[in-house]
């Protein structure tokens, strides 16, 4: 959906929290994980991506209405758009998780010495 000036504010609301949630999910992303990085709660996460987040964002965009900018949502988020070959292997279904991304494992440096040239 093209968010436009005319779209009531929880609808824009909604379709904010959808967009992001499926720029996670093509980034592989946990919404844990997600909260970790962005230094928020879970729950925070899971509110923006439902579309149930506090009055601030509603007051935000009120804001943003009034000075004739509701359209440059979509620049700010874009409507995520799957690589053919992601759109392949879902047969047009919609990602509805994220297996997270894999901790790498650092290879051990073995006991730690001086640096004094002994």
């Amino acid at each position: 959906m093209d968010i436009q000036d005319h779209i009531t504010d929880e609808a824009i609301v909604q379709e904010l929290g959808q967009r992001l949630a499926r720029l996670r999910l093509d980034q592989n992303l946990t919404q844990a994980q997600l909260a970790h990085e962005a230094g928020v709660g879970l729950r925070t996460v899971q509110r923006l991506e439902a579309g149930t987040v506090a009055p601030q964002l509603t007051m935000f965009i009120r804001i943003c209405r009034a000075l004739g900018i509701v359209d440059h949502f979509n620049l700010l988020v874009p409507e995520p758009i799957p690589s053919p070959m992601q759109q392949l292997k879902m047969r047009g279904k919609l990602r509805r998780r994220a297996s997270g991304k894999s901790a790498v494992v650092a290879e051990d440096p073995g006991p730690w010495k001086w640096a004094d040239g002994t």
